[in-house]
């Protein structure tokens, strides 16, 4: 289970192919807190490191993993978001969330705004989720509001430091983002689907 604060961000170094798999090597400041089996956030994503060496570490994506999230078109030099999986007892500073990625977006429209920043994205409405104003959404791992909740669209506002210390400084208009939706939001809508 995660916040969707982030942590802090790696680099991809290496990518090999290994049947439906991709292992996944990154470079980070937090290499050396880790250890093999834990689970990280990876742009939302939970990953389990398999291994480690003294500046990088090793996680697996398995074949339902990139079919589901934006991990199947990153590329050596890529910046993701980090986060350690949440200590009990801990403050919850986001949103409970679970690194399950339900599904990508594409970011529509970025404008900046005296300081802060606006972020646009649509979605496909394949998996019939929602998003409602000032609700929770996670995108690429970070925990947001949601401001101006569409039909398969919405939009976030980024204060500086999320915007200097995730990789949202890297979005323009096109790129592919994961997002998990609120998980009470999901059971929500799938009890009432079954009274309709």
């Amino acid at each position: 289970m995660f916040t969707g604060i982030i942590e802090t961000i790696g680099e991809i170094i290496n990518l090999t192919q290994e049947a439906g798999n991709l292992h996944i090597e990154i470079k980070s400041n937090i290499v050396s807190e880790l250890k093999v089996d834990q689970s990280i956030s990876h742009n939302g994503v939970c990953l389990t490191v398999v291994k480690l060496t003294s500046e990088s570490y090793v996680v697996t994506a398995i074949k339902e993993t990139l079919d589901k999230s934006n991990l199947k078109h990153i590329s050596i030099g890529d910046i993701i978001n980090l986060e350690r999986a949440m200590v009990l007892g801990d403050r919850l500073d986001g949103h409970l969330v679970q690194g399950h990625v339900d599904q990508t977006g594409i970011c529509t429209d970025v404008k900046e705004a005296d300081g802060s920043y606006y972020y646009t994205f649509k979605y496909e409405d394949d998996f019939k989720n929602i998003t409602i104003e000032k609700g929770s959404i996670t995108v690429n791992g970070v925990s947001l509001t949601v401001v101006n909740s569409k039909d398969n669209e919405f939009s976030v506002a980024i204060i500086p430091y999320t915007y200097e210390n995730t990789n949202f400084k890297h979005f323009k208009v096109g790129t592919m983002i994961n997002l998990e939706f609120d998980v009470v939001g999901k059971y929500l809508q799938k009890l009432s689907q079954a009274y309709v």
